[in-house]
């Protein structure tokens, strides 16, 4: 939907408890830019001077973080569910023996296509081809179908042999509702059907997850850890539910998504796609639109009933509509939940499964929508609209009376004339039969997950950016966003913020990496209002942001999550002081009180994203829009969805008898690793350099490496002697010669990670060190030379002890018979080196109010640069800094020479979210 700001009578009402077991740039100038805040006011320049309580309380906070951080890295300790849960109850044929069946195959692996080149040519004319008209006019070329050997001549006769020889997939039914005088129609598949496909799919056998399990950090089991849908708490209470009437359960968690999207830009034409998955199906395939984890369960009607005069009315029959066709399609939980159904694994494995409504994924307006709630309150606790501005954790906590709601909705049968007055009580709509209201095991007002994207992104975010801007002014906001220096994470708007519209998620995710560094040193308009909680608040919110995006969390973690957003309340206030804001009666705020527990309940939020159902809309509706003629769409829309499947199922068959020559797929053993953290990171260069033969002359003068020659007669004698005294060091120096005059050059150290499914590398992260160079329109490039955190020889995976930033300003290695020459151990020479120019150590604990570590250009007496040579492989990652830039920032100041022209920093945290989870 579009962005808005012990008997079966019992089973249902979904009510558990689980058991456990520097610098200048002041002065005014003349400049083109808009004029912008030339001087701080008088008594708010600064921060306020650190006190040994801000120092006490940062080193506390730091130490929680620290721990809270070791703990993500563990091996769990796993308590599996005790009993028959998620037992096997039988075997039988693999799903592809059974698809075999409906095929006569033969010798022919491709069949129903008769050769390879036929298959090949119908899946591409199918998948990524186009359209049928193109497609019958290149069959009709002459001798094109008979040389290529083609069983089809025409796109109708592809689409026949696709329709009637090829094993089905859940096909969808058109139903029509008639409401206000309008008939609408739905079209939806049979839910059943649809689990059945998604849970015996070969490609997710070796991952299929079929009972709950506690995951905890320490053998006392002490501190819960939480990550995919099984290790939440609402699968191990379901359990035990199930278990209590049928022993022996797999539940299958039921995960229902629903989002209306625009078709075409100019005719207004809509879709209402419902999706589904579940969550058997781990969160790192199932999040990936390529692993075809989600399967469209139906088109709801995108009706608007303008023939409806009264508004109220008309949301109300929206609503009533909406509940209407969601039953219909979900219908078949309500019995199937309680009794179980047969389900067969891609293997043949057979349980006895029972699919359980788990969890709605929906923004704000689809979930007021599911939860019959108003706009403006919560969706699933009873905190009222004034109110929604407060950190009230014990409110959030008391979620909807769901037995009470139920009752009234009841009532309406027994007595029809209080059921509105009822509903108004309630604060409900009166909606009469929600699709929820016989769903065994589910409380929907739990079941509404957080939504990352529209919450925080395109709500909060969205919020504090343009209080920022107001605060501050756009044109010093927009000024600082152009001086920023380049990083492999980070974009550069050239234009600044203050004027993007209809800015995407992606585009907030930029803003939020670079968002504290417009804050830094900035006094407000109000000379007697403090800066600091202004910048206190940013970096409350961002760290909530962050934190509630971790892929793994624990008890601890949770508590960071909380302490978060309650520093942010706690400063809140400057906002209103300033005359920004009146109140944060914001349910997109008030809905992050939530997250600690649905995370608790569910796992991490990206289980849940609705970026991810997003991406869906374009495969799912805007792809198959795009192949109908206009006419009629949704049948079309179904029938080439059906097709799409179809042909994606029997790649899968012809790829099995090719390459597994019938053998059942096996699961993998996998060694576990803390799912999403990415911590294990392997860094490559390209085999061969980007140039080379470099002078040394070209080394110092365009690469701007001063004091190579000096820097490298140091590494090799430290080398070769690495006990040496510092007097004889510093001789020593003067009577290195280097044999050589050139010497290789890399422009780009990677950093790459492995995904722990599909074993793919992906480049994670890079370091440029490249000076001025022209382009193919012959238009000058400056040159770029990144920062970079360097390990000393103590630092560990995490944290900043032990580690040094530097800038990178050559990439090299030495020829090789220089080596030999040079190094007599030349076995324990690295190949690849790097001249960094270094910044001064950053101090044991960060600044107290935005918490970020102040580093400054090192250098010497003369103001030189202190530089060093250093092996490659002690290069960990890019690092992203923030200038300082004072009150105003300084017009000669470039994204290009800010490193250059500036003198003190601060590390930004937020370049990533592997920076973040890495520096603290």
């Amino acid at each position: 939907m579009e962005e808005d700001d012990s008997d079966d009578s019992e089973v249902g009402r979904g009510d558990f408890v689980e058991t456990d077991e520097e610098s200048g740039g002041e002065d005014e100038c003349v400049t083109l830019e808009p004029q912008r805040l030339a001087r701080p006011l008088e008594g708010t320049q600064a921060q306020p001077d650190r006190s040994a309580e801000d120092d006490a309380n940062v080193r506390t906070a730091q130490v929680q973080r620290e721990g809270a951080e070791r703990q993500l890295r563990y091996t769990p300790h796993i308590v599996t569910f005790p009993g028959a849960a998620g037992k096997p109850s039988g075997m039988s044929g693999s799903q592809n023996n059974m698809y075999a069946s409906g095929i006569p195959t033969a010798n022919n692996p491709y069949a129903p296509f008769s050769s390879r080149i036929d298959w090949e040519l119908a899946r591409w004319a199918k998948l990524r081809g186009p359209g049928s008209m193109a497609l019958t006019e290149l069959l009709q070329i002459p001798e094109v179908p008979e040389r290529l050997g083609l069983s089809f001549y025409t796109a109708d006769e592809l689409n026949e042999i696709v329709d009637k020889r090829l094993p089905g997939c859940p096909r969808f039914v058109r139903h029509e509702v008639l409401i206000g005088n309008e008939v609408c129609e739905v079209f939806y598949r049979d839910i059943i059907a649809c689990v059945r496909a998604i849970f015996g799919d070969p490609d997710f056998t070796p991952y299929l997850v079929f009972a709950p399990e506690k995951h905890y950090t320490d053998a006392r089991k002490t501190q819960r850890m939480y990550h995919d849908m099984h290790t939440g708490r609402w699968w191990w209470a379901t359990q035990e539910e199930v278990e209590r009437k049928k022993p022996g359960a797999t539940i299958i968690p039921i995960i229902i998504s629903s989002d209306k999207t625009q078709l075409t830009l100019f005719r207004n034409k809509t879709a209402y796609p419902v999706y589904m998955t579940i969550g058997n199906i781990p969160k790192e395939i199932r999040r990936k639109p390529s692993s075809r984890a989600y399967i469209l369960l139906a088109y709801l009607p995108t009706t608007k009933l303008e023939r409806v005069s009264n508004k109220a009315a008309r949301r109300r029959m929206i609503a009533n509509l909406y509940h209407a066709c969601m039953k219909k399609v979900l219908q078949p939980l309500e019995s199937t939940g309680i009794s179980g159904l047969s389900v067969v694994t891609g293997n043949g494995t057979t349980y006895r499964a029972h699919p359980i409504f788990a969890c709605f994924v929906g923004d704000y307006p689809e979930q007021i929508l599911v939860t019959l709630g108003y706009t403006g309150k919560c969706a699933c606790c009873k905190i009222s609209h004034k109110n929604l501005g407060d950190h009230a954790p014990e409110i959030a906590a008391d979620l909807r009376d769901l037995t009470a709601i139920l009752d009234i909705l009841d009532s309406f049968d027994t007595r029809p004339e209080d059921f509105l007055k009822s509903c108004t009580e309630a604060g409900i709509k009166p909606v009469i039969d929600p699709f929820w209201i016989n769903l065994p095991y589910t409380h929907i007002f739990r079941s509404i997950t957080p939504d990352v994207l529209h919450q925080l992104y395109q709500g909060i975010i969205k919020h504090l950016v343009a209080w920022l801007i107001e605060v501050y002014g756009a044109a010093e906001i927009d000024a600082r966003c152009r001086r920023l220096p380049p990083n492999h994470h980070i974009r550069i708007f050239g234009n600044g913020i203050s004027t993007l519209s209809k800015v995407t998620g992606h585009e907030h995710d930029q803003l939020c990496r670079i968002l504290l560094a417009l804050v830094l040193d900035m006094p407000p308009l109000e000379s007697t209002i403090s800066p600091a909680p202004v910048v206190r608040c940013v970096r409350a919110i961002l760290d909530f942001l962050y934190l509630a995006q971790y892929p793994i969390h624990t008890d601890d973690t949770l508590a960071l999550l909380d302490e978060a957003l309650a520093r942010f309340h706690a400063d809140k206030q400057v906002f209103i002081d300033l005359g920004i804001r009146e109140g944060f009666n914001l349910p997109k705020l008030h809905f992050a009180l939530h997250y600690s527990q649905s995370i608790r309940l569910f796992g991490t939020t990206d289980n849940f994203n609705t970026e991810y159902t997003e991406r869906l809309h374009i495969d799912f509706t805007k792809d198959a829009y795009r192949a109908t003629n206009r006419k009629d769409e949704f049948t079309q829309m179904t029938k080439w969805l059906e097709r799409r499947e179809k042909m994606h199922r029997h790649a899968q068959f012809v790829e099995w008898r090719l390459v597994q020559c019938g053998a059942p797929p096996e699961p993998r053993s996998l060694k576990w690793s803390p799912p999403g953290l990415d911590l294990g990171r392997r860094l490559h260069l390209a085999k061969h350099p980007s140039v080379m033969g470099v002078t040394v002359e070209h080394v110092v003068t365009k690469y701007g490496a001063r004091f190579f020659r000096e820097a490298l007669a140091r590494f090799i004698t430290l080398t070769n002697e690495p006990g040496i005294s510092r007097a004889r060091l510093e001789e020593a120096i003067w009577n290195i010669h280097l044999p050589f005059r050139k010497v290789s050059v890399w422009h780009r150290i990677k950093f790459v990670q492995q995904d722990p499914l599909t074993l793919k590398f992906k480049t994670a992260d890079s370091i440029h060190a490249q000076p001025i160079r022209t382009d193919s329109r012959q238009k000058e490039v400056p040159g770029r030379f990144d920062t970079a955190l360097v390990n000393e020889g103590s630092g560990g995976i995490t944290g900043i002890t032990g580690y040094h930033v530097g800038r990178v300003r050559v990439v090299f290695s030495l020829p090789k018979a220089a080596r030999s020459i040079l190094f007599p151990h030349e076995h324990s020479v690295p190949t690849h080196l790097a001249y960094v120019e270094w910044y001064t150590k950053p101090r044991s604990q960060p600044e107290p109010n935005h918490r970020l570590y102040k580093i400054s250009r090192l250098v010497d007496e003369r103001g030189d640069p202190i530089c060093s040579i250093v092996p490659v492989k002690d290069i960990r990652q890019s690092v992203h800094l923030f200038p300082r830039f004072g009150a105003s920032a300084p017009t000669e100041w470039t994204s290009f020479n800010v490193l250059d022209k500036c003198r003190t920093f601060y590390i930004n945290p937020f370049s990533s979210k592997f920076m973040y989870r890495t520096l603290y």
